[in-house]
């Protein structure tokens, strides 16, 4: 294929970037790419009362963060000027005329530009699905500008598309709709032939409907995947995915294998199901491929700030952080009060009674046990006080007395809390002379 392949990617500044957006602006990127040809990222900013700056600035972010790369970065609203010319230059050929029309909410009139519909069949090629038939009738005369400066979406669309050169436009398929106004504008102006369509299929809820903000919340947007602590790497594979299959069993690729895997004869016409599970699969692959300080450089920031003083403990943690992380935003509940290892942190305040185990709620025997552990502990050099070790010194005592009457007070004395890592791994991430004080503590409660 040549190389002067020109894509776009062209969304409104209304709202952080959507999924469907992401995936779409991906698989032109990788189009494009493949065939060696340039790709621009056009803000389509015509609707000025939606429209925010803020926006604006989240959807290159969002792109930043999912490194993928444009040739060309503008606003569509730069291009007003020409738009003009060309709103002009139609009305100048009678493919579009001025029209004086009531406007209902104001009670005023006022002009607007119309598109003069030749009321006619038009066949797009489409690149995904196959031939696709309109009759324009049904149109009518359609709206192309509110005035002379003040053009709408199909008309600043299409102008912006020829001046750029685009070639392909590649985008979702609720946009197919629009396809019949678009071509009708172009071959009006009749400078190019018209760009290659190719209509990618929706994607879909588990139930089966178009995902959107209003039904599903914050999880169509980039930015809130962004937040959450996934990788980058792990939601573009898994968007790579949404509608294309590039056969095989493979499912983690990086980015150079979907360029060179990747064919629009493979992106199915049927709606792609968003499984949130199938993502954190996909993340959790990515983060398991992460070295560790990789790892750690990406997980800081979903810390608390306290453990960022604990060197010690953090390197005891960071086996069993990188263990439980599905996305690092996992990270931060973990350390939050009532969860697995608010204990790290500091010791809650809990009842004598917690420390008793339930198929023998004796105080005098629970006190015995953990004065033995204290002696197992002492045992230990500071240097050799890790999760095997400690486990080796108290396995044949639980064993002996009971592995719910040594354990269940060990655990609740070092943690706390019901819910913990088993009481070898508690002990270890917590060091030995605090282990020592917490038990000496549960001891007191005891007596």
């Amino acid at each position: 294929m040549a190389n002067n392949i020109i894509t776009r990617f062209a969304p409104s500044p209304t709202g952080y970037l959507h999924i469907g957006g992401a995936r779409s602006a991906l698989f032109n990127y990788i189009f494009t790419k493949q065939n060696a040809g340039k790709i621009i990222l056009r803000i389509e900013d015509t609707d000025q009362d939606r429209n925010k700056d803020e926006y604006t600035k989240g959807i290159i972010e969002a792109f930043d963060w999912l490194s993928i790369k444009f040739d060309k970065i503008h606003k569509q609203s730069e291009n007003f000027p020409v738009h003009r010319k060309y709103l002009e230059k139609l009305i100048a050929s009678g493919h579009a005329y001025i029209s004086r029309e009531d406007v209902k909410e104001e009670g005023l009139r006022s002009e607007v530009v119309r598109f003069k519909n030749e009321n006619k069949d038009i066949i797009i090629n489409d690149l995904i699905k196959g031939d696709v038939k309109f009759n324009t009738t049904e149109l009518n005369d359609f709206v192309i500008a509110k005035s002379l400066d003040e053009p709408i979406f199909h008309l600043s669309n299409v102008v912006d598309d020829i001046i750029s050169g685009v070639t392909h436009i590649i985008r979702g398929e609720e946009h197919l709709s629009n396809t019949p106004r678009q071509i009708l504008i172009w071959e009006a102006i009749g400078e190019v032939p018209r760009p290659a369509y190719g209509h990618i299929p929706l994607i879909l809820s588990e139930q089966k409907e178009k995902i959107s903000k209003r039904k599903h919340g914050e999880i169509v947007s980039v930015e809130y995947y962004k937040r959450n602590g996934y990788l980058p790497e792990a939601l573009l594979n898994f968007l790579a995915l949404l509608g294309w299959n590039p056969g095989g069993d493979a499912e983690i690729l990086s980015i150079d294998d979907m360029i060179s895997k990747f064919s629009l004869k493979k992106v199915q016409k049927a709606g792609a199901i968003f499984n949130q599970e199938k993502l954190l699969w996909f993340n959790r692959q990515y983060l398991r491929k992460l070295g560790e300080s990789e790892f750690i450089e990406r997980a800081l920031s979903f810390l608390p700030e306290w453990l960022s003083t604990r060197d010690d403990i953090f390197k005891r943690l960071l086996p069993l952080l990188r263990d439980k992380t599905y996305k690092f935003s996992d990270l931060t509940q973990l350390f939050i009060a009532g969860n697995e290892l608010f204990f790290v942190k500091e010791l809650p305040e809990y009842e004598s009674n917690m420390l008793l185990w339930k198929k023998m709620p004796n105080k005098k025997i629970a006190h015995e046990h953990l004065l033995k552990v204290i002696d197992f502990f002492d045992g230990i050099d500071e240097n050799d006080f890790a999760t095997d070790n400690i486990r080796n010194v108290i396995w044949s005592y639980a064993e002996e007395k009971g592995r719910g009457d040594v354990l269940w007070p060990l655990r609740v004395a070092l943690t706390g809390q019901e819910r913990s890592p088993d009481p070898f791994m508690s002990a270890y991430i917590l060091g030995k002379t605090e282990s020592i004080a917490r038990i000496q503590k549960a001891c007191a409660k005891l007596e």
